[in-house]
């Protein structure tokens, strides 16, 4: 992206600073769209124009290639329980949000109130130690056993704070997940992808868009907003995983002149993560990807986005993608024209500046 001659400081905070704006809470989604591909869509390149998702197969083109990440959110919410005494007193509740398994059977996790070292807790009927702490706060919760299949039973997922979840878990169980959500390690939906249905995934294939997957499982520090110097932000670590056959569909796309469309800021990541400065290698492992203005983000050709939080690393990375002018206007319009918020809200289109 270069300079242009309004805005020629490509300095990160004073990015963040023009792309501020106030939210009246109203605009927060609260609901998903339904059907899912009814949600608004904000197509931004030279111009702006406004579309229905399911309106996509008629704004991508015959041998674009999509790429989604399949990641499915874990219910990673517990209510966990601290141990009886030798009198039968105790027992308070503590609240866990597990955050990924740093090893085999031992997890990271959030604690309210904290434990300190040596505390045990239950989660249902599962025994957990806290055997450290990490530099951010976080516990290190060791389990007898492998707590993954026992999460159905025991959790609930992990909304946004921004949702009023109310009581019940079971419509959040299918409705913040992706339809071709696969393997579980979230703590948070790839938001992005909640607006595709198997309906108009099959139209997208028809016309001769093709598909490809990456996988990153999100981290809490997705809700992280940056609070301070924008170099001095610490980016959560979260896994990512790009198989040979996802590198091998993309370099193919690339070498033959066809669009990468990456479906969601994860997705993004991922694959700059993946980009060894001639293609994309296939591999996995942690990635602390923080892609701000001034750089360049090479594989993808254009992004489908949700309207991202003022003050969010989500917020630099498509004022990198697209353009600061472009993301100044498109955030207008939406502004301007009713568009819904996060999560849950409606959707943008986004085209390279690398044009």
């Amino acid at each position: 992206m270069s300079p242009s001659p309004d805005y020629p400081e490509l300095n990160p905070d004073a990015v963040l600073a023009r792309l501020n704006f106030d939210l009246p809470p109203e605009r927060i989604a609260q609901t998903g769209a339904e059907p899912r591909d009814t949600s608004r869509l904000m197509l931004v390149g030279e111009t702006i124009t406004h579309h229905v998702f399911r309106d996509l197969p008629g704004l991508l083109r015959p041998g674009d290639l999509l790429v989604t990440n399949e990641s499915r959110v874990i219910p990673a919410r517990v209510l966990a329980r601290k141990p009886l005494d030798a009198h039968g007193r105790g027992g308070g509740v503590v609240e866990v949000m597990l955050l990924r398994e740093e090893e085999r059977d031992v997890w990271s996790a959030y604690l309210k109130p904290a434990r300190r070292a040596g505390n045990v807790l239950f989660l249902g009927e599962h025994r957990a130690e806290v055997v450290g702490v990490l530099d951010d706060g976080a516990r290190l919760l060791k389990f007898e056993h492998d707590i993954t299949p026992h999460l159905d039973d025991i959790g609930r997922l992990p909304l946004p704070p921004y949702i009023d979840a109310g009581d019940s878990d079971d419509v959040w169980r299918e409705r913040y997940q992706t339809v071709y959500a696969g393997t579980p390690g979230s703590v948070a939906a790839p938001t992005a992808g909640l607006h595709f249905t198997p309906e108009l995934l099959a139209r997208l294939g028809r016309m001769g868009v093709e598909r490809a997957h990456v996988t990153l499982h999100v981290g809490a520090g997705t809700f992280k907003p940056i609070t301070g110097p924008v170099g001095e932000h610490v980016m959560h670590a979260e896994r990512y995983s790009v198989s040979a056959v996802t590198a091998d569909a993309i370099n193919r796309a690339r070498a033959e002149g066809r669009r990468v469309v990456a479906v969601g800021t994860t997705t993004v990541r991922t694959l700059e993560s993946a980009w060894d400065g001639v293609q994309v290698q296939p591999g996995e492992g942690d990635t602390r990807i923080f892609i701000t203005p001034g750089t360049p983000v090479h594989v993808p050709d254009v992004l489908i986005t949700n309207l991202h939080l003022p003050g969010s690393t989500l917020l630099l990375l498509v004022a990198a993608f697209a353009g600061e002018e472009r993301i100044r206007a498109a955030y207008a319009a939406a502004l301007a024209d009713g568009y819904r918020f996060y999560s849950l809200g409606d959707a943008m289109l986004l085209e390279n500046a690398r044009g």
